[in-house]
């Protein structure tokens, strides 16, 4: 029986957070509260130049500190092979080997040179600025089409260029697409428009930064490493490669981890030059991570310049939709890099039908901090590309951007399971109603008509209405698709449940929370399928040695794969306890209904209740002939597809055009992520993302000069904005489960982060188009507004 067919009691309600209680207590332990016996600090020597040849270390004064242990230059420290990439997106692709420690040349403001190793952390500082390094400074580019240019100082010499490789829909995608676009771009019947739009490089800024601990039992070989991470059991395989280690040896913990949005689905290289100092020294050790040096040595996001072509006929209706990006790795490919650009690869027709599409992008280096995923990776992108477009096309054609969007979406009757233009299917949606819901909240005609008003009055502030109408691809599966996009691991992933003997249930998980509410809501639903008390639940996570497989958490996989896995595994436990309830009441199996925790012999009032027939499995004195001890069941789910949630955002600005200011006046959220398992965590997910969204859209970008130097180091240059620069949020939903899972469910993670960019910067346009402006950049600064209104008078 599925969720969305059971009377529930657990599921579907808005249980308080199990995490809860540990982090308000303070009792919650991260990575920079463990201490080791006997344990060493660790500090990182990194370059201050964007691109530069070393010809020379000299470490003798920093070894000469009393309190320092060792001082390492990457010649000395020793690694089986460099960081590993996973995903090599074609044969095109080229990796440079990217050494824990570089040797030859800095290639980015933060790259690390030299490790030391001090008794404590302040003499670690200490022993850094002792570190004599004979910098010979290269020329620097940080620009992608810069980076591109014959004359361009080139980052990796040994391919000759900055050119990382491309990708191409037509030619390497495992699903054929609707196409070509050329004779739709040819024919002069149709509207043709070509926008450009930059997406800024973007600083995750979790909440905590990040850390490692590694302890050591030297004389059995094995090592235990503490990290701020989201992906234990990736990152355990990826340092055995990098280290040598045998994986067995290698014990990953995630403890408390104060958020990610990415930036900790890494395997950095302060993981594997700790892991290597512990080997090399026999000796526990601990880096943590300053925020300052955290905007140099963490990954950034978003970088691109996008190129989107539409063609429609005069009345409105898309037909074509063509796509080329060029997007900046920064200084290496790390660990999936090369394929985020690929992850919006079938979304730029959003949830419009086309008859044709075409895509295709190019990965450049530049003498940045690496990239890698952000929250949304590649998704949000997409998003913004089209949605920004589809306003375009709207005033090209004299439409209402609304009228526009209602008369392309995909029908609600093409559903379950439509193959849309890009090649993928899409298992629900009903992108009409997510709109229209969305409207009635906002009261749209009223709007319409108070912003004519205002315009007719000569209000100075002026007022705009922005949409964003938006799907995602999400879950990240299945693993034969991974497996055709050249993806060097699997989608599925892992989940256990055990009934003790006294009839609590131990929950183990493959996904690895980090703030999500996971623990909860995975409690809610084996409560719920077991008919036990949600607080009779535990989950564990975040530990290779208690939970030995498991692919991790990103892409909103934690409930799409991770509830599903344990709903799976539940399926098993009530079958094999339907099998001993009908030994134990001598009847037929099929003569059981099971409800509530309880098994009823159909038209009796006799029953077994699954606790106590979880005891009598474990003292095993009366099991049927072949049935083992014990009641738990272990599940490896691999989803048939991915999971597509979508929903429809809007936002409303006031615009001061003087001084180039905008204020978000109210924002609407209606998103469609299938059944809801905890609606207070889903609202919360799209609180967070919204205000993600909205940051990107008004406030963060990573900025260097011409040298290579991050001017926007320090959240006084780097704006982060918080609750006195947001809307209160007006969080709405609508559902169309899945038919991929039993549950019903989609990810919910990512979607304010999706959709809240463009609904800002559509709405911000909006309110300056009478002012002739038809596009502000991100991140749309005062500044930058005033400057786009200037521009437009002149």
């Amino acid at each position: 029986m599925s969720v969305t067919e059971r009377t529930s009691k657990v599921i579907g309600t808005s249980q308080l957070r199990k995490e809860d209680a540990e982090l308000i207590t303070g009792r919650a332990r991260f990575v920079d509260n463990i201490t080791v016996p006997g344990m060493l600090w660790v500090g990182l020597v990194r370059s201050p130049f964007a691109h530069a040849r070393i010809n020379g270390i000299d470490v003798a004064k920093a070894r000469e500190l009393p309190g320092v242990v060792a001082v390492y230059t990457g010649d000395e420290l020793e690694f089986a092979a460099p960081l590993f990439m996973a995903w090599p997106i074609n044969d095109e692709v080229k990796n440079p080997p990217h050494h824990p420690l570089t040797k030859d040349k800095a290639r980015y403001a933060g790259d690390p040179v030299a490790v030391v190793v001090a008794e404590s952390r302040a003499l670690a500082k200490d022993a850094i600025e002792l570190v004599d390094v004979d910098w010979e400074q290269l020329p620097a580019v940080t620009d992608i089409r810069a980076a591109l240019e014959p004359d361009a100082p080139i980052v990796h010499e040994e391919f000759g260029t900055n050119n990382a490789g491309s990708w191409i829909l037509e030619r390497d995608s495992p699903v054929p697409r609707r196409g070509p676009t050329a004779p739709f771009f040819d024919d002069p019947q149709l509207v043709k428009i070509k926008q450009e739009y930059r997406l800024a490089r973007l600083i995750p800024n979790a909440i905590e930064p990040r850390g490692v601990v590694v302890d050591v039992n030297a004389p059995m070989g094995e090592y235990t490493v503490y990290s701020a991470t989201q992906i234990p059991h990736i990152l355990r395989t990826t340092l055995t490669i990098t280290c040598g280690i045998p994986e067995a040896k290698l014990r990953v913990v995630a403890p408390d981890v104060g958020g990610g949005f990415g930036s900790k689905l890494e395997i950095y290289p302060e993981d594997a030059i700790c892991l290597a100092l512990a080997r090399k020294l026999g000796r526990p050790v601990k880096w943590i991570e300053e925020r300052s040096e955290g905007y140099l040595a963490t990954l950034h996001g978003r970088e691109m310049i996008q190129e989107i072509e539409l063609a429609a006929t005069r009345d409105g209706v898309l037909k074509a939709v063509r796509v080329n990006l060029t997007a900046s790795m920064g200084a290496y490919l790390r660990l999936v890099a090369p394929g985020i650009p690929m992850l919006g690869a079938w979304l730029y027709h959003g949830c419009y039908e086309c008859d044709a599409y075409d895509f295709q992008y190019t990965n450049v280096f530049t003498n940045n901090t690496f990239t890698d995923a952000y929250r949304g990776a590649g998704r949000p992108e997409a998003t913004y590309a089209i949605e920004r477009s589809m306003d375009a096309l709207a005033r090209e054609l004299g439409m209402d951007p609304v009228e526009l969007r209602r008369k392309n979406f995909i029908a609600k009757d093409k559903f379950p399971n439509y193959t849309i233009a890009s090649g993928l299917t899409v298992d629900s949606a009903d992108y009409h109603g997510t709109l229209d819901k969305c409207l009635e909240v906002l009261d749209y005609d009223a709007l319409r008509a108070e912003q004519k008003a205002r315009r007719e009055r000569g209000d100075r502030k002026l007022l705009g209405v922005g949409f964003s109408t938006w799907n995602e691809m999400c879950g990240l599966a299945p693993t034969r698709v991974l497996a055709a996009l050249n993806y060097g691991a699997g989608g599925w992933d892992a989940a256990t449940i055990e009934f003790m003997p006294t009839g609590t249930v131990r929950v183990v998980t493959g996904v690895s929370p980090h703030g999500q509410g996971s623990v909860t809501v995975f409690a809610q639903v084996v409560a719920d399928q077991l008919g036990v008390d949600y607080d009779d639940v535990e989950v564990l996570h975040g530990d290779t040695q208690v939970s030995p497989l498991g692919m991790d958490t990103y892409g909103s996989r934690g409930v799409a794969v991770g509830s599903v896995a344990l709903h799976r595994a539940g399926e098993k436990i009530i079958a094999k306890a339907r099998t001993l309830a009908a030994h134990e009441l001598e009847c037929a199996e099929e003569d059981l209904e099971f409800e509530g925790g309880n098994f009823t012999v159909k038209g009796t009032d006799r029953s077994a209740n699954i606790k106590g027939l979880a005891f009598n499995s474990w003292t095993a004195h009366n099991l049927p002939d072949g049935m083992e001890p014990g009641l738990g069941a272990t599940e490896l789910y691999d989803p048939p597809n991915f999971s597509w949630p979508n929903g429809a955002h809007c936002c409303v600005v006031e615009v001061d055009p003087d001084t180039g200011s905008v204020d978000t006046v109210r924002y609407i959220a209606v998103d469609d992520c299938g059944v809801q398992l905890n609606p207070m965590l889903v609202e919360g997910q799209v609180h967070g993302g919204v205000a993600q969204g909205i940051a990107e859209a008004l406030f963060e970008e990573a900025r260097y000069d011409d040298e290579g130097n991050l001017v926007t180091g320090t959240m006084t240059t780097y704006l982060v904005p918080g609750p006195p620069e947001l809307p209160p949020f007006e969080v709405h939903d609508t559902v169309t489960p899945s038919p991929t899972n039993a549950m019903g469910v989609k990810g919910i993670g990512e979607a304010g982060t999706i959709a809240a960019p463009p609904a800002v910067i559509n709405a911000i346009v909006d309110a300056l188009s009478p002012l002739g402006v038809k596009n502000v950049e991100r991140p749309a600064t005062p500044e930058r507004v005033w400057r786009a209104i200037q521009e437009a008078r002149s």
